[in-house]
């Protein structure tokens, strides 16, 4: 317990983007700003703040989550994935390329957490259908491309691995 300020302060353990970290922080605080303030990691995006927009997708074991809705203490002994984390060194994963491609990221303040909610969904369904995918992001808000151009390259990832099985 922080006595000067009255929080309690709890240490956490979790794996981000391949990478053991421990950290102290205050109970109430979210896995957002843990992310962004701690980790320095500022493709995690603050939009709405109220698990609406989306901007703020991470991966927490796999799966998709508003990291401004998980208090960071909940985070303890996962295993994180930002988009800083997706990439291999200077490769860029096949999402990442694809929306690049596809002129997917207009602003760029919502590609992040797209991204993320793609690959979750990918690796939940290796080959889901436009209305599928359409399904998959509906948790991330766009205000920019009108999702044709991000739902065109999920779709060529998709195509891309259908073609290597093959």
């Amino acid at each position: 317990m922080n006595e000067k300020l009255g929080e309690e302060i709890v240490e956490i353990s979790m794996e981000v983007n391949g990478e053991s970290v421990v950290l102290q922080t205050p109970a109430n605080r979210t896995l957002l700003s843990l992310l962004r303030d701690d980790l320095h990691l500022k493709g995690v995006k603050e939009g709405c703040g109220i698990g609406e927009c989306g901007a703020c997708t991470v991966l927490m074991n796999g799966k998709a989550v508003n990291s401004c809705m998980v208090l960071a203490p909940k985070a303890d002994g996962a295993t994180i994935v930002t988009i800083e984390g997706l990439a291999e060194g200077e490769r860029l994963h096949p999402l990442q390329s694809a929306f690049i491609e596809h002129g997917a990221v207009q602003c760029g303040f919502c590609t992040p957490g797209m991204i993320l909610s793609a690959k979750a969904l990918l690796d939940e369904n290796p080959n889901p259908t436009r209305l599928e995918i359409r399904e998959g992001i509906s948790g991330n808000l766009c205000r920019c491309t009108g999702y044709q151009q991000i739902v065109d390259a999920i779709e060529s990832v998709v195509r891309q691995g259908e073609e290597e099985k093959s």
